[in-house]
């Protein structure tokens, strides 16, 4: 293992939650995933599974009611709230903007939303996604935003241009899609083309994933490549969702001061800290899947290795294991 590796996870560490009996239910963070449709369920789980399983205290999924019993019966752990809408059951009773309201009245109980897994695009599903991310912002809580919220975010990339809080986590048909909209010039090599991205959209932060992920906010790159699985089966980018989303939880509640700390890490540094964590885990949990599954290998399998993943990179002073 590379020493800018070691000392990366080392920093990640310092703004993970102790785990000693201090803090109450709740205080080693607060996620929800904002999706779920009725063809698409099986991402807002994976997502919000992995939140939990990295360590998450409380996992919400708000999603459409055609999605809701089924996500309920994956998991009894996930709190799920069928507050969306798809077009074709729109009621004048409740528009988009009622729905917006409802799911806002949940955010300030949260520490992190995810937007995007199996959102689709219906238009009613689109914009009550949009307008989560408005109030999200209004209350400058940190965002990933995955799968169909970038084609949201591709469509209006006002949403998140300048918010630093926002970690967007394309894959490479979704980054080049986002680049065209932001007239990137395409030539260059992939870290060039990261940043060149990220400081177009005004510094949020970007995963960009393939073989290589390259991830950066526009000033500062990093480049994860430790070896994953070779399967690329669908799902896995929802585990890296969501588990960003629980690394973004922990920066919030450290600069809450939920617990006592040095106060050594910028809410800048957390960020990219929890976006390489993230990625790092998931392509572990890749590898360590694929040794067991080969080419069988589905998400399902991926998500029995997080626990184990975390206790291997991140529990004691030094990984237990050589990437």
């Amino acid at each position: 293992m590379s020493t800018n590796v070691s000392q990366l996870l080392k920093r990640i560490r310092k703004f993970i939650p102790p785990l000693d009996g201090s803090l109450h239910k709740g205080q080693s963070g607060r996620v929800a995933v904002i999706g779920g449709s009725e063809s698409y369920t099986g991402a807002p789980y994976f997502s919000g599974q992995s939140s939990m399983l990295l360590g998450a205290d409380l996992g919400h999924v708000i999603c459409e009611p055609g999605a809701s019993t089924v996500i309920k019966s994956y998991s009894p752990d996930l709190i799920v709230h069928p507050l969306m809408c798809e077009s074709k059951r729109a009621t004048a009773d409740r528009p988009t903007s009622k729905i917006v309201e409802e799911i806002a009245a949940q955010l300030d109980r949260l520490h992190c939303i995810v937007v995007g897994p199996g959102l689709g695009r219906d238009p009613m599903m689109q914009d009550i996604a949009e307008g989560s991310i408005r109030e999200a912002r209004k209350r400058e809580m940190p965002i990933v935003i995955d799968a169909d919220g970038l084609f949201l975010v591709t469509n209006k990339p006002e949403l998140v241009m300048g918010y630093e809080h926002a970690v967007l986590t394309p894959n490479i048909m979704e980054f080049k899609r986002l680049a065209e909209k932001m007239q990137v010039d395409m030539n260059g090599d992939a870290t060039t083309l990261c940043a060149k991205l990220a400081e177009k959209l005004g510094g949020v932060t970007i995963i960009q994933k393939g073989q290589k992920d390259y991830i950066s906010n526009g000033k500062e790159t990093m480049v994860v490549e430790n070896q994953g699985g070779y399967k690329r089966s669908g799902g896995q980018g929802d585990l890296l969702s969501g588990m960003t989303a629980t690394m973004l939880a922990w920066k919030k509640c450290y600069e809450e001061g939920t617990w006592k700390h040095d106060n050594d890490l910028s809410g800048h540094e957390m960020t990219a800290l929890a976006a390489f964590g993230a990625a790092t885990l998931t392509r572990y949990c890749g590898r360590k899947a694929f040794e067991k599954r080969g080419r069988a290998l589905q998400a399902s399998d991926l998500i029995k290795e997080v626990g184990g993943a975390y206790v291997d990179l991140l529990d004691g002073d030094e990984p237990k294991v050589k990437l």
